[in-house]
């Protein structure tokens, strides 16, 4: 005999509020807040629940009772079931008046700030198509070779012919990738495609390969990148087993005026709005304040995006990363563009400051999404004169920005980058102060 499934918990009519941190909708209902996934402010809807705690309950459109006058028919028809993005139903300027509205909530309320050192986000210049790269998922179906992304909170494919936030160039490739895989024996084999693209236009693709033997799948995708004209790689497992194809699979971004020319590997970081990155570069420049006689470290500094652009105007550089090889192609960076005031270090950054205690003006923090809490630590100990620090997670950084605040540093300024249009997400860079002891 089988077992009963559980009725499905369902509440409403809801009316969405506001927005909260991670994009869900607010509703408030038998004095429980209710955060609604894919609900937006001015909708009424019925919510099925997914958790339900003391304060607060979880749930996620089951019925859109009454859509909000504020949204507006996504440009990709799975929108509503693709986790790549969260917000494609606001139009552009509600987006960012909400992620300006969250941030400056985020840093008042959990840090305290002064609200006038924060000041408007910067909009990207596109909302679509703004994507320098892109893990695309694939899964094997009865209907054939399915491309696309995750389903929010699963791993279920959700297929996409082409995204919208990818450039024509890389759907282009996507398309390309897709037929021939798909008339082909290897569609059970490959989970994921990595496509990237640099300032220049050129393109890139790593396929990534569960089978034993990459030779046969690397003749069959040969002649596409050689017709089409993109740099091919095949990857059997971690980074270290990439077995380039076509061409050496190096990619160049833009940064700083003279234009620095910055190269990244397959498997390097680089940030995905580039144009964004510009922005983010030259206002880290001008909020650096250099006159030549400073001497700065760049911690997590990646293959140079700010180490470089910081040395032209600075005594020294010192750049930190953990990951080797990113150290290696910033030395090589540094070489081409013939600035020689900088040396890179592979090395964890929670090292940096007790290794190099002292030397330094000016901090650069630029930590994954976890952000910095044991740097943060450190330099409430050993404080820096002057911080800049960019976030990808206003979360981590609130937390962060305690630990500094609560001893002798100031937070002069804080602005939010749209770096990723659609969704929730937000990039940020703060300057900090040490006031005299």
């Amino acid at each position: 005999m089988s077992k009963q499934q559980p009725k499905e918990k369902l509440i409403g009519p809801l009316k969405i509020e506001a927005l909260a941190n991670g994009g869900k909708g607010i509703a408030r209902t038998d004095g429980r807040v209710v955060f609604v996934a894919g609900a937006f402010p001015g909708d009424r809807v019925r919510c099925r629940l997914t958790k339900i705690k003391k304060n607060y309950a979880e749930g996620e459109v089951a019925e859109l009772l009454q859509p909000s006058p504020l949204r507006r028919t996504p440009p990709c028809p799975v929108a509503d079931e693709c986790g790549g993005c969260q917000w494609q139903q606001l139009p552009y300027a509600e987006q960012l008046k909400w992620k300006q509205q969250l941030f400056v909530d985020t840093l008042t309320r959990q840090v305290g700030a002064d609200s006038s050192v924060i000041k408007l986000i910067v909009p990207s210049p596109n909302e679509f198509g703004y994507r320098s790269r892109v893990q695309v998922k694939c899964f094997f179906a009865p209907e054939g070779f399915i491309t696309g992304f995750f389903r929010s909170k699963s791993k279920y494919v959700i297929g996409v012919e082409r995204c919208p936030l990818m450039p024509d160039a890389l759907n282009d490739l996507l398309v390309a990738l897709r037929q021939v895989i798909a008339g082909s024996r290897f569609g059970k084999e490959i989970p994921q495609l990595d496509l990237s693209i640099g300032s220049d236009g050129k393109r890139r693709a790593v396929v990534h390969f569960l089978g034993r033997d990459a030779a046969p799948l690397s003749e069959l995708l040969l002649p596409v990148a050689q017709k089409i004209g993109f740099d091919l790689a095949v990857q059997s497992g971690r980074k270290s087993n990439l077995q380039a194809v076509v061409g050496n699979g190096d990619l160049q971004i833009a940064v700083d005026d003279p234009e620095i020319s910055l190269t990244y590997a397959a498997g390097g970081f680089a940030q995905i709005n580039l144009a964004q990155n510009r922005a983010l570069v030259e206002t880290a420049v001008a909020a650096a304040e250099l006159r030549g006689n400073e001497n700065v470290l760049d911690l997590y500094c990646g293959m140079g995006n700010f180490s470089l652009p910081l040395a032209r105007r600075a005594r020294s550089v010192t750049g930190v990363e953990d990951y080797a090889p990113s150290i290696e192609m910033a030395k090589r960076n540094a070489a081409d563009n013939r600035i020689q005031n900088v040396d890179f270090y592979a090395m964890p950054a929670e090292d940096a400051l007790s290794r190099f205690a002292g030397q330094f003006d000016l901090l650069v923090l630029d930590p994954p999404r976890i952000g910095a809490y044991d740097v943060a630590k450190q330099l409430a100990e050993k404080p820096v004169p002057k911080i800049i620090y960019i976030s990808c997670d206003p979360q981590t950084l609130a937390r962060d920005l305690k630990v500094l605040l609560s001893r002798n540093y100031r937070l002069v300024s804080s602005q939010a980058f749209d770096m990723f249009p659609q969704t929730h997400h937000v990039e940020s860079l703060s300057v900090l102060t040490a006031e005299p002891q």
